[in-house]
């Protein structure tokens, strides 16, 4: 298959698979709130689909989808008081549960949460504006209104993937698999600006398409990691600021430099697997090694799972970080992420604490771990391990260094039966037992 026919086929896994219960959901939502503030039954009437998906940025798997509900104007009065952006909210809450009453509804501080097995949509009711922007409620410190201006954004993403020869959108569904696999923790807006941003920089690609993704990817993440770190930058089309919730460079460095690897293996039989390190596994797998695997008879059980098959779905919004406190009986302890820095490899013996250090994430979540035996004594040994297992409800994770090899830790922050923030440390372990740097 060549990189063309490859990234295209990537392209063709990234297309969202649940359109049709998406756009029913949007439907009833609208349907109940038609019914509550103007007595019809209108399922499409009044609302407008926004964030990636009202884009056409999203990809498979999405979880968290945005909709504006446009109240009518006459209604502009009773809710322009004090406390009225809290009974806005709670109206619009109330309206879907009596229409809906088996649907899990929340009130958040900005929206009207719906929670479906699979995705939430977050209903905003707003007033639309003779500019065509929205007044939305902020309960925040008493209550407040706030502009939006989503439609701007939408026809600036439409007008330039026009002037790019499709690429925009593309590349924002790219540059969202990233976000999936390595846990960048940054919203929808922000890396569709991002991706505008770079294409603006540059007319390399105004008259490309897939046969050039994969240079693409690695100018793209090289213009990521150069970025000056900042708290916000000015969302496309509207200019409204966009909150840049974790830096995000280091990480678009690491993918820069897979990105050079995988270009650099072209023609070879590990040139996919080394796209996947950059994508996930959405990329393709090359038959030929497919095919291999399956022939092979190896005897040694294949554990491994994947966040993919053992939740409702992977939609990063969020930061997590973990480490680990290396200890052994006669030794300092020490982080792991220190002695990383410091390029050691572990001794056996040693007790691996892991444990959460910080997130961004703001209320309850689930916590999962993943640990993975990597190498050829892994393989001896028919001890890979990569189960996902709860963790115990302390956040922390007690592991022992073994045998030799580079193994991973990874944790999954769920919210919902999504997972909505990642992490991942290597623990590198050698055979020699000489010498411990304790």
């Amino acid at each position: 298959m060549s990189i063309a026919d490859t990234f295209k086929q990537f392209l063709a896994n990234l297309v969202v698979d649940n359109a049709a219960t998406i756009t029913s959901r949007y439907e009833e939502i609208t349907c109940a709130l038609n019914k509550k503030f103007r007595d019809t039954e209108s399922k499409t009437d009044n609302s407008l689909q926004v964030g990636s998906y009202g884009r056409w940025t999203a990809i498979k798997g999405i979880s968290d989808l945005d909709m504006l509900y446009i109240v009518p104007k006459g209604q502009w009065a009773t809710y322009n008081k004090e406390g009225g952006q809290s009974k806005l909210l709670s109206d619009t809450a109330a309206a879907i549960r009596a229409r809906y009453p088996n649907t899990d509804v929340r009130v958040d501080r900005l929206v009207v949460a719906a929670v479906y097995s699979k995705f939430r949509v977050e209903a905003q009711p707003v007033f639309e504006q003779d500019d065509g922007s929205f007044k939305y409620p902020d309960t925040y410190n008493g209550g407040s209104w706030k502009i939006t201006k989503p439609r701007e954004e939408i026809q600036a993403m439409k007008e330039f993937d026009n002037q790019k020869n499709k690429n925009l959108r593309r590349l924002c569904k790219m540059a969202g698999a990233w976000k999936n696999k390595h846990g960048v923790g940054i919203g929808g807006l922000l890396i569709d600006t991002l991706a505008h941003n770079f294409l603006k920089s540059t007319t390399e690609y105004d008259d490309k398409s897939y046969l050039y993704y994969d240079f693409m990817s690695r100018d793209f993440f090289a213009y990521l990691k150069e970025l000056p770190k900042q708290d916000y930058f000015a969302a496309l089309g509207s200019g409204q600021r966009v909150k840049v919730k974790k830096n995000f460079q280091r990480k678009a460095k690491k993918a820069y430099e897979l990105c050079l690897k995988a270009i650099d293996a072209e023609g070879k039989d590990d040139q996919n697997d080394k796209w996947r390190k950059v994508y996930g596994r959405l990329f393709p797998a090359a038959e030929k090694l497919v095919k291999a695997e399956a022939a092979s008879g190896r005897t040694v059980r294949m554990t491994e799972e994947f966040a993919e098959d053992v939740f409702s779905g992977i939609d990063i919004r969020n930061n997590i970080t973990i480490d680990c406190n290396v200890e052994q009986a006669g030794f300092r302890s020490a982080s792991l992420r220190e002695i990383l820095k410091e390029r050691k490899l572990l001794k056996p013996r040693k007790s691996l604490k892991f444990s959460v250090i910080s997130t961004d994430i703001g209320g309850p979540y689930g916590l999962f771990w993943k640990v993975l035996n990597r190498g050829q004594e892994a393989v001896n040994r028919d001890c890979i391990r990569g189960q996902i297992v709860a963790d115990d409800g302390h956040k922390r994770r007690t592991e022992t260094t073994t045998f030799r090899g580079d193994h991973v830790v990874e944790c999954y922050a769920v919210v919902d039966g999504v997972v909505v923030a990642t992490d991942r440390i290597h623990v590198p372990i050698d055979s020699n037992q000489e010498g411990d740097d304790g």
